[in-house]
């Protein structure tokens, strides 16, 4: 993991040099509990700061602010491909789904989380056609029900050679614990996912490894360049939004890092 200037996006190792960023909660405009760098277009959040927050995050990555696109995120394995060339939708106006793939270097792709594991993809097209990206947003929901290996053919079918992965931070191993309800959801829809829940003091609960069963996923699905940052968004109040912490802290109003890619070279 490589630190981006003043700390406020990093980068992982297994996608060299494509345009990429896990962007933290700072160095935005928004105040109060949206402080600072929110990127959720769907908070309570004002729609100019997260607008000029969103400006910021395109122009790290070179594309101007209408060129980042993100999806209305509906924790599912849906995915979205944008060909190059081919017209888009205004910036906020996405249409549902949790995945993204483009192979066009004049946009940005992104997805938010506050806890959900982004998983930024990148891979060289066929017979040297420049780079295809993806970005996917996987909570246990999207990575159950597969939207990882949604996102991988999607690339391929694109002409993606090589495909790496690197998931960002999410909701770490040791604090994301679960009830019997959602292991059982969770195991219906892969009992290959046994080994990622563990012991928790609570009676009936469980201890979910979401970094964990995503590596394990894109290994799965062929991957042999894959990494994870590492972070973990609950116990990182400075850097990260966390739904699980607003949940134990009684509630309140949230909002969401952006993790983006461009198909192109830094």
């Amino acid at each position: 993991m490589a630190e981006g200037p003043r700390g406020w996006f990093m980068r992982g190792e297994a996608l060299g040099d494509v345009a990429h960023g896990f962007f933290t909660r700072r160095g935005g405009v928004s105040q109060g509990p949206y402080a600072s760098l929110n990127c959720s277009i769907s908070s309570q959040d004002r729609v100019e700061d997260v607008a000029a927050n969103r400006a910021r995050v395109a122009a790290a990555l070179g594309v101007e602010p209408g060129a980042l696109l993100g999806l209305t995120q509906v924790h599912s394995a849906d995915v979205v491909v944008l060909r190059r060339g081919a017209a888009h939708w205004r910036s906020g106006r996405g249409p549902q789904g949790d995945a993204l793939v483009t192979d066009d270097p004049a946009l940005a792709i992104g997805v938010v989380t506050a806890d959900c594991a982004p998983v930024l993809f990148a891979a060289e097209g066929g017979r040297g056609e420049g780079l295809v990206v993806g970005a996917a947003h996987a909570g246990w929901r999207g990575a159950c029900g597969g939207v990882l290996e949604a996102t991988v053919a999607a690339m391929r079918d694109l002409g993606a050679r090589e495909i790496a992965a690197v998931v960002g931070p999410c909701i770490g191993p040791s604090v994301y614990e679960v009830g019997e309800d959602m292991r059982r959801a969770a195991l219906a829809l892969d009992p290959q996912g046994a080994s990622c829940f563990g012991p928790a003091t609570r009676h009936g609960h469980f201890l979910f490894d979401l970094p964990g069963y995503v590596l394990g996923r894109l290994r799965r699905a062929g991957l042999r360049r894959i990494g994870a940052v590492g972070l973990d968004t609950l116990r990182d109040p400075g850097r990260f939004f966390s739904h699980r912490r607003r949940v134990l802290a009684g509630g309140g109003v949230i909002g969401h890092q952006i993790s983006a890619i461009r198909a192109r070279w830094r």
